[in-house]
């Protein structure tokens, strides 16, 4: 796993990470695992500037950056392309900073000597043994916010720096601070599109150096990506095509790479064996992740894509994914809560009008799902949500016929015990009453909240890429300029029901990136069949591993009868809470490596000092 450190303190630090690399110029920092090239410093006395990770930044830039570092202007630090981590002195104050998206998050703890931060909570949680926060893990399954809980991470004693903030350490110890406002001012879609062509370019482009590069190509998203590399260098593009996905990936696919001189194409056959929760019956081969790792589910058919990627490549080089696309480029119709509360009611109810025609309901149940949204804040909306989980568990319905709200429960909130629900409500209620800079639209919050929640999913992906295969992941939706372009297009523009993702065909049609075709398109691909597949080929597996030896379970995060239930109804093919399956499994397997694969984290730098 790559991951980075430091220690600021009056004292001296008595460990440092295992294998890990000084950072030049940087007292007190390391780096572990990462290539001496993606770690680049530039430097006068006092004044360092360091960055880690994919970071488009030349050597001049970077220097041109140190007045910025000695003003202390760190948000100037956080716009070039690429996703990295940027840790920055100033004299006695040094500044950890993260992407937006939790694609490098960071974490500290403090003691009467210093602080240690991290990018890894398990680091630090493993510096004396830190347990996992039940309360927080509660959080993340019954509504998977991230930021719901602020600082609070999934160890107890260590904190979170919430996504758009940064970490300060000086001599009076540590403080977290924003850099990134609550809300961007409005951009018009049109005048937002070549903002974000441009991001998107250089995004590709940052990674793009002697390695080989390959791509998925299958939804809009990744063909875009793909055809912005194929500029670049050669290409080898991947579809993965099961027959039981009954999509038109493959069509789309084969047709672009015949347009497209400098892609390659290659098919990935499925296969019988190639489903979710496949190979879950031996923990040992999936690789160990900082937080559950939902891509372990999907890990049979993500090894298959990788394979293939390895096999017709060179080398090892970076793999292009559209993940997160759907998240900046289009928006789900909660968007509708903030026009009524803006009082656009005749843009509110044209949209609803299309909404309900694409679900097969009327306009009345899309607003009237929206409509208690419309009428809460965040603050009281957890609030509400607290007293929801003081009452009985609910009985299943599909997610899309509950009420739209700030922070949703999910069906595993009903899935745990009545103490739990309780600990959790307590906490919701505190969240609620210290919280500031609330966002006023709910699109804000909750496009924040997908982005951390799908950065640290791609963190997953990219730690089995990597151990596995060598393969370098890249995620470009998820930086901090793509981002901050898409973003900042209102959720109701780039959500516009009648078209389909009309920021992207703003941006690239007549520019020749991609086919006109590829941009003409308004169909997608689902792994909705193979999910299944999984839940009823591997469902004792599953059955065990939710069963009395959960560790879920011990702590009380699920229940017998529902979780039972839930796979009966899977395995039945009938319909069941499939996501939220998803979550728990995942949830499952991550306590089940932390109790099995302890990591040797941290190594001595005085013989007083046991190992962690």
């Amino acid at each position: 796993m790559r991951w980075s450190a430091g220690w600021y303190g009056g004292t001296r630090h008595d460990r440092q990470p295992a294998g890990g690399r000084a950072v030049p110029g940087l007292e007190n920092t390391w780096t572990v695992g990462w290539p001496t090239a993606r770690v680049r410093s530039a430097g006068e006395g006092p004044v360092v500037l360091t960055t880690v990770g994919e970071c488009g930044a030349s050597d001049r830039q970077l220097r041109e950056a140190l007045p910025a570092v000695r003003a202390r202007g760190w948000p100037a630090l956080t716009g070039w392309p690429g996703s990295y981590l940027v840790v920055a002195r100033s004299g006695e104050t040094l500044a950890v900073v993260g992407d937006l998206a939790g694609q490098h998050p960071v974490y500290y703890r403090e003691d009467a000597a210093g602080t240690w931060w991290s990018t890894t909570a398990s680091a630090l949680a493993a510096l004396d043994g830190a347990p996992v926060d039940v309360t927080v893990l509660a959080a993340h399954l019954a509504f998977s916010q991230p930021d719901a809980l602020a600082e609070r991470s999934l160890f107890r004693s260590v904190r979170r720096v919430p996504g758009g903030h940064l970490l300060l350490l000086g001599p009076d110890g540590a403080a977290v601070e924003r850099y990134e406002p609550v809300t961007y001012p409005s951009v018009a879609l049109r005048e937002a599109a070549p903002t974000v062509r441009a991001a998107l370019t250089e995004a590709v482009a940052t990674r793009i150096d002697d390695r080989p590069v390959s791509a998925d190509l299958a939804g809009l998203d990744s063909t875009t990506l793909a055809c912005l590399a194929a500029q670049h260098a050669p290409v080898t593009a991947v579809t993965y095509a099961d027959e039981r996905l009954r999509d038109d990936d493959l069509a789309y696919a084969r047709r672009t790479a015949a347009a497209v001189p400098s892609l390659t194409h290659h098919a990935v056959p499925g296969a019988a064996d190639a489903v979710y929760y496949a190979g879950l019956n031996d923990l040992t081969e999936l690789p160990a992740t900082d937080a559950p790792n939902p891509y372990v589910v999907t890990a049979s058919i993500k090894r298959a894509v990788l394979g293939t990627v390895v096999e017709k490549m060179p080398g090892p080089g970076v793999h292009f994914t559209g993940a997160a696309g759907d998240a900046v480029l289009s928006a789900p119709s909660s968007y509708l809560a903030d026009l009524l509360r803006e009082r656009q009611h005749r843009r509110a109810l044209s949209h609803a009008v299309i909404h309900a025609r694409l679900r097969h309901t009327s306009a009345f149940t899309v607003l009237a799902r929206v409509k208690d949204a419309a009428r809460t804040g965040l603050a009281g909306s957890w609030l509400r949500t607290a007293a929801e989980l003081r009452r009985p568990a609910r009985d299943w319905i599909p997610q899309a016929q509950r009420p739209i709200s700030w922070t949703p429960l999910l069906a595993s909130a009903d899935w745990m015990a009545p103490d739990v629900r309780r600990r959790l409500a307590a906490a919701l209620d505190q969240a609620a009453e210290e919280l500031t800079d609330a966002p006023v639209r709910l699109a804000d919050w909750s496009d924040r909240q997908d982005l951390a929640r799908l950065g640290t999913n791609t963190a997953g992906w990219r730690a089995l890429a990597l151990a596995e295969h060598g393969i370098e992941l890249a995620a470009p939706y998820l930086d901090n300029e793509v981002i901050r372009a898409c973003l900042a297009v209102p959720a109701d523009r780039r959500g516009e029901p009648a078209q389909y993702k009309p920021l992207l065909d703003a941006a690239f049609t007549g520019t020749g990136v991609l086919p006109p075709f590829v941009l003409a398109r308004t169909t997608k691909g689902g792994f909705n069949a193979l999910a299944y597949a999984g839940l009823r080929d591997h469902a004792r597996v599953l059955k065990e591993l939710l069963g009395p030896s959960s560790r879920l379970a011990a702590l009380g995060l699920v229940t017998e009868y529902p979780i039972t239930s839930a796979l009966e109804r899977a395995a039945a093919g009938q319909p069941t809470a499939q996501g939220t399956l998803h979550l728990v499994v995942a949830a499952e397997v991550w306590l089940r490596q932390l109790a099995f694969a302890p990591k040797q984290w941290w190594e001595e730098v005085t013989p007083r000092v046991a190992l962690a």
